[in-house]
């Protein structure tokens, strides 16, 4: 797989988001899959795995700490921060330092490993002001149990402010041609200040892919059929499906899947985007690999811009309360 640059490390231009087998997309696989999963992604040029501790509230990283630590060499690891059950057993930001210290403590006990090399804020506590948290951050770094420190879904304002109580080295949202929220203002205060995106979800919750027909049996543990709903509510879903025609045929045309060229659109944004797909599918982890590989002209890219994008979408990416709290551009 080609390579990119993430601050002090050079990683695959495509990184894997290690959610899918702990959480949100309906059953987990069995342990010995994931571990299969984890194993075959490093052998197929994957070198940049990126987790949370509240991935399956400690399951992901725990299947990092189990399927990988013999090779821990090989990849670049990110984690997160932030997000944790409390006492009650409820999921709560807190950004609070001797929580997030915490936290870390106990990601890299299930991650088997004496440092993380990438640190994310998972989100911002609106109680607590982000030069803290992000203070705390780097005396983890000071301590050697974190290399860098990163941010998830933040404005370019708190982005800014962060970035001048430590150097951060990348920001982590959502991005792809259905989602072009950091297109708004957040992608350029990344490019002023040397600091690395991260596009999650990059193929719009499997959408882009192709591969869903019917979300009317979508379960409660499915984020298609709760947070990230508006989309995929059946009437909205109905219409969103008719661009993925044409994009189809521009597949076609590359002589790639849908998939693929998706995470190509995204490669070709700029050298400073690194896709992390999740996946709980190893055939589907080997076809985004295949993506690395595709080089899209300016005709193209221009031609999926104007295909799919916010105004050509219906529904909001996630529903009104969780939109409403996230810090990001609005309109």
């Amino acid at each position: 797989m080609h390579t990119r640059k993430l601050g002090l490390f050079t990683i695959s231009s495509l990184g894997l988001g290690c959610m899918n087998y702990s959480m949100g997309y309906g059953p987990r696989p069995t342990e010995e899959y994931s571990h299969q999963l984890l194993n075959e992604a490093l052998d197929s040029g994957y070198t940049f795995l990126d987790t949370a501790a509240m991935y399956g509230m400690g399951h992901s990283e725990e299947q990092i700490g189990k399927g990988l630590s013999h090779r821990r060499s090989e990849f670049t690891l990110a984690s997160k921060c932030g997000i944790y059950k409390n006492a009650e057993g409820h999921t709560e930001t807190n950004g609070r330092p001797e929580v997030l210290y915490k936290t870390c403590e106990d990601s890299l006990k299930r991650l088997n490993t004496d440092v993380i090399d990438l640190y994310y804020l998972h989100r911002i506590d609106p109680n607590i002001p982000v030069e803290e948290s992000v203070g705390a951050l780097a005396r983890l770094v000071e301590q050697g149990k974190i290399r860098s420190v990163g941010l998830s879904e933040v404005s370019s304002d708190s982005l800014q402010r962060a970035h001048n109580e430590y150097p951060i080295t990348a920001l982590q949202s959502e991005y792809s041609l259905w989602s072009r929220t950091p297109e708004r203002k957040v992608l350029d205060t990344c490019r002023e200040l040397g600091v690395t995106f991260v596009a999650f979800s990059p193929l719009g919750r499997q959408f882009l892919t192709g591969k869903i027909t019917d979300v009317s049996t979508l379960g409660d543990d499915n984020f298609r059929a709760t947070i990230a709903r508006p989309r995929f509510e059946p009437e909205n879903f109905a219409e969103n499906a008719k661009l993925l025609i044409p994009f189809a045929e521009i597949a076609e045309q590359v002589d790639c899947t849908m998939a693929q060229l998706s995470l190509a659109w995204l490669l070709a944004k700029g050298e400073d985007i690194i896709p992390i797909p999740g996946t709980s599918n190893i055939d589907h982890m080997l076809e985004n690999a295949g993506a690395g590989d595709i080089q899209l002209s300016i005709e193209i890219v221009e031609q999926l811009d104007q295909l799919i994008n916010d105004e050509t979408v219906k529904g909001e990416r996630y529903s009104k309360a969780l939109m409403e709290s996230i810090d990001s551009e609005r309109d």
